[in-house]
């Protein structure tokens, strides 16, 4: 049975998520349901960034997203090059990119310079960008139930569970305060954190070969979404 951690893995490495050889029918659209709610809940998290508690940011901006969701208009297959920009720079603008480079990369983020790190952050929200924002295309409903919210400090994680047809999947989300504003880390799809998830993928990369094979990856990657 193909886990949640191996059907993320494939988003980075060479088969990619949609091949049908690595994965059977129901666990793909299992997969592409959580994944769409990921970015659903992204957009929503950070439209209200320094709104009240994330919980409260949580509900009320989920629910605007899915009335733009609901949009005839931007449903017209002539206006999916506009409607996939206008999710893409909404996805830019509301992800903490640079928190999550950092942890995705560990140790090694301190050992990089400063226009290391900066081509790093810029390839991981394009590739993030790109490779979740395609997905949002195919939701066709669902419900979230919001569990419970935990805060310590300047970190929170907000707890929901996305309810389908057929299946229920904690989906849960990590938050860091800066400058008053919640920013969205890392997510916890049924107990596997996406960052953790890049993190083992991008050491066993660098260990393997080496940082620049892993930008090499990135932007080949990039690439790949950009053309399909």
């Amino acid at each position: 049975m193909l886990t949640t951690g191996l059907l993320l893995s494939e988003i980075i490495n060479g088969a990619g998520y949609r091949s049908s050889r690595l994965m059977r029918a129901a666990h793909y659209t299992l997969f592409m349901t959580v994944l769409t709610w990921v970015v659903i809940s992204l957009i929503g998290f950070s439209m209200a960034w320094g709104a009240g508690t994330p919980m409260q940011a949580v509900k009320e901006t989920i629910n605007e997203v899915l009335l733009v969701l609901g949009d005839e208009g931007l449903k017209d297959p002539a206006r999916d090059a506009e409607r996939q920009k206008k999710l893409e720079a909404i996805i830019k603008q509301r992800f903490d990119y640079e928190e999550m480079a950092k942890r995705t990369l560990a140790a090694k983020w301190k050992k990089l310079s400063a226009e290391q790190q900066q081509e790093f952050v810029g390839l991981f929200q394009r590739f993030l960008t790109q490779t979740y924002a395609g997905n949002i295309d195919g939701y066709s409903g669902g419900q979230v139930e919001y569990v419970k919210e935990r805060l310590k400090g300047d970190f929170a994680e907000v707890q929901t569970i996305v309810v389908s047809p057929k299946v229920k999947i904690p989906l849960n989300y990590r938050l860091l305060k800066k400058h008053d504003k919640w920013g969205v880390y890392d997510v916890i799809i049924d107990g596997v954190s996406l960052t953790k998830n890049y993190r083992s993928q991008f050491s066993r990369i660098i260990k393997s070969s080496s940082f620049d094979a892993l930008l090499d990856k990135l932007r080949s990657k990039i690439g790949l979404a950009a053309s399909s």
